[in-house]
């Protein structure tokens, strides 16, 4: 929504300051939008795989969406993994490995259904969880194995925020580059009047502004958001992570979830007293 009105905002203040003074027709030189387009789709999938074109694009649909790691999502998270350490530590760590071996059919798996549809995070759990059941983990063994899971999460998700970056780098060259062909083509006509050459150089100069304004106002947003999500994606597992890892070293439950709340970005992070009060009243239903 906001980077709709960011762009809305750029135009009124690009071509609404421009239209002041000046013609708007004389910005409109389709050719010119063409060949930075066409130069921008090319540098793009030419510098890059299918799979990370695919990526790319698969992701940007997302940057319409608003946040899915709200404060809910996270008090569901830690709720979910106070009761499977809560059945561990009540039962024995063999308990819970028919959650483990089949999430999609877990009771308590079941109750969180935003967290159980995500692939991603369901097997970042399990498959932690499937090594405690399996038998005696060495805590900084796994914590460092953790670690590189995570490293490798966050790489993957930036790919496509680093591609946009790179494509908005590049436009304004691809800019220059049209406005280099106009001002050829101007060269070829010096024989024209002087109002027929005006017209000509300035569509030529079209170009460069084009290059800049798609660039910095178009595609360097993009990237940047593409950027936060990536950021913004990565914390989830960090609070598996330390949750998990709590409750190997020893912590009770209750403990081991106020781990996990105290890595939260304070926007989304519950207050000590509404997670205690969420859970108690979840424990008693």
């Amino acid at each position: 929504m906001f980077l709709i009105v960011g762009y809305v905002i750029i135009l009124a203040a690009s071509l609404g300051t421009y239209a002041v003074h000046g013609s708007l027709l004389a910005l409109w030189v389709p050719l010119e939008y063409v060949a930075i387009v066409g130069l921008t789709v090319g540098g793009f999938v030419a510098g890059n795989d299918i799979k990370v074109i695919k990526k790319t694009v698969g992701a940007l649909p997302g940057i319409f969406k608003g946040s899915k790691y709200t404060k809910a999502l996270y008090v569901d998270l830690l709720a979910m993994l106070f009761e499977v350490l809560a059945k561990v530590r009540k039962e024995g760590l063999m308990s819970i490995e028919s959650d483990v071996e089949a999430p999609e059919q877990s009771p308590i798996f079941s109750k969180y259904p935003t967290l159980a549809n995500d692939h991603h995070v369901m097997e970042f759990i399990t498959d932690y969880l499937r090594m405690m059941v399996g038998g005696n983990l060495n805590a900084l063994e796994i914590e460092n194995l953790m670690d590189i899971e995570i490293e490798t999460h966050h790489h993957e998700v930036e790919v496509p925020g680093h591609i946009m970056s790179k494509v908005a780098d590049g436009v304004p060259a691809f800019g220059i580059v049209v406005a280099v062909m106009g001002v050829v083509n101007v060269m070829g006509s010096v024989g024209e009047p002087p109002a027929v050459l005006g017209k000509m150089i300035g569509g030529a100069l079209v170009g460069t502004f084009l290059g800049i304004l798609i660039s910095y106002g178009f595609v360097a947003p993009v990237a940047s958001l593409l950027e936060q999500k990536a950021h913004e994606g990565s914390k989830i597992y960090q609070v598996i992570k330390v949750v998990l890892l709590a409750s190997m070293s020893g912590y009770a439950p209750q403990v081991a979830v106020e781990f996990g709340r105290k890595v939260l970005f304070s926007d989304v992070r519950p207050t000590f007293r509404e997670l205690e009060d969420e859970l108690k009243a979840r424990k008693g239903k």
